[in-house]
């Protein structure tokens, strides 16, 4: 007996696919809640982030104070042969690389060092005072820490104290150009050292123990742990803050700068945004300053283009 087996066809209906724009809208109408506690810092940046760049106009047009908002007129490049031409200009710019270069040097890094060193700490009682007493000059005000700055480097202070005592001279470590950057660089270390700790501290956290243990008995040291557990399981987070600190490398700390320089010590501290403030607020030539604000933006953007496309390639990490 033939036995006929009939094939019946399955015909698999596909579902429409819904837009982009209606899977958001759901997504939104779910979590509503969440989502209106982007209103504010949204709104924040629009105003504050945003709208300021429209203002980068007039670094192309006549400003006068009083005048209308974008300018009187139309100049082009006017403004920025101004500061190419300007050999001012070129000297701030070259304070800022040198101070942004070694600020990036010892500023970055020491977080790290410190983490680590504090991630070896079996005392919790101990580890919980040095972490507090770390993060302390973080909070403290910029006016502070130029003012403990000030009396510190004076002629009478602390550390001129220690210096006369076995020099029996006495060094204006805060008049002397050759010691601006030392003193800049070790306040920053030491304001910033525990605060950027926080986060390695917290990737450290997230490093499965059983690769320690697994370490242990293939007989490698702490040291060796270090090398191959430690800092591959933190690499991501040090690679982003990296690229975030190099697309900020011009934007050298302005409040701090401008509240310990002095003329006696332009030829060293005077940088970008020290340089703005004066020609910008102080003698009111707005466009000029805008130019030379476009110019270091532009900067910034290139090198976070930059150093994230290079992290990209040498490490698989980055942030886009």
């Amino acid at each position: 007996m033939e036995t006929e087996v009939v094939h019946s066809e399955v015909k698999t209906v596909k579902k429409p696919k819904r837009s982009k724009l209606k899977t958001t809208l759901a997504v939104i109408r779910k979590d509503w809640q969440l989502y209106t506690l982007l209103i504010l810092p949204i709104i924040y940046l629009l105003i504050f982030k945003y709208g300021p760049m429209l203002g980068n106009v007039i670094a192309f047009r006549r400003y006068m104070p009083g005048g209308k908002i974008y300018g009187e007129q139309w100049v082009g490049f006017y403004y920025f042969e101004m500061f190419i031409n300007d050999p001012v200009f070129w000297n701030v710019f070259k304070n800022t690389l040198i101070l942004g270069g070694i600020t990036l040097l010892f500023c970055f890094p020491m977080p790290i060092i410190f983490a680590l060193l504090l991630n070896e700490v079996k005392s919790k009682k101990f580890k919980k005072f040095v972490q507090t007493a770390s993060y302390l000059p973080h909070f403290l005000s910029i006016v502070i820490i130029a003012g403990m700055i000030l009396q510190l480097t004076a002629l009478n202070g602390s550390i001129n104290g220690i210096v006369e005592f076995f020099t029996g001279e006495k060094i204006s470590f805060i008049q002397s150009p050759e010691w601006f950057r030392t003193i800049y660089v070790t306040s920053e270390v030491w304001q910033g050292m525990g605060w950027g700790a926080i986060l390695y501290l917290a990737a450290l956290t997230t490093i499965d123990d059983s690769l320690y243990e697994a370490a242990k008995i293939d007989g490698a040291n702490r040291w060796k742990q270090t090398l191959h557990i430690t800092i591959p399981g933190i690499l991501p987070t040090i690679v982003t803050l990296l690229i975030l600190n190099i697309g900020s490398f011009l934007a050298i700390g302005f409040e701090k700068i401008l509240l310990i320089y002095n003329p006696l010590t332009y030829e060293t501290s005077d940088v970008i945004s020290t340089y703005l403030y004066r020609v910008g607020l102080e003698s009111n030539n707005f466009s000029y300053a805008a130019a030379i604000g476009l110019f270091e933006s532009i900067i910034g953007l290139v090198l976070v283009l930059s150093a994230n496309s290079i992290s990209r390639k040498l490490t698989d990490r980055s942030l886009w």
